[in-house]
């Protein structure tokens, strides 16, 4: 079952991410991966900047998550992940579905460029990954991250983004 994650399910958000996360180890930059990969202190920022939950429950508990944000005129999917021991099982694939009726606007999303399992499931999905120079742009206009996270980072469009004018 897909549900709006609420402020009971922190915890649960917070360990799925960590867990699913394990699997940049040796994949991402060193510099970029930490311990815990997400601290509860960055959740809760990223709650409060407008990012909204939505999680698969199985069995009474969350097996997955996916964010959505709206910043300006698109809708950010943030901070997907699926338990790594219910990996394989469709919730992904669930999670997005249940998420694209509800972006208003352009669905975009970033990853790591060296995560060849996200971006296999995505193009697989249906998304496109933008040009670098729209990358470049985008990056910076609709997420708050740090440059060295540009640099190392793709970004993906769903089949509603115009592309950029002169990019």
């Amino acid at each position: 079952m897909i549900r709006l994650c609420g402020s009971a399910d922190f915890a649960s958000i917070l360990a799925i991410i960590n867990d699913g996360a394990t699997a940049y180890r040796g994949v991402i930059p060193a510099d970029r991966l930490k311990d815990p990969y997400m601290s509860a202190e960055e959740l809760q920022h990223e709650i409060a900047s407008g990012v909204h939950f939505f999680g698969d429950e199985e069995g009474g508990a969350l097996q997955g998550v996916m964010g959505v944000q709206r910043v300006q005129d698109v809708t950010l999917i943030r901070h997907a992940y699926v338990l790594t021991a219910a990996q394989g099982k469709g919730i992904g694939g669930r999670l997005l579905e249940h998420i694209r009726p509800l972006a208003q606007g352009p669905l975009l999303l970033g990853t790591w460029i060296d995560s060849y399992w996200a971006i296999g499931f995505y193009q697989r999905h249906g998304f496109r990954v933008v040009t670098h120079a729209e990358k470049e742009v985008l990056l910076r206009k609709y997420w708050q991250i740090p440059e060295r996270q540009v640099e190392t980072s793709i970004v993906f469009a769903d089949s509603t983004w115009p592309g950029l004018p002169g990019v």
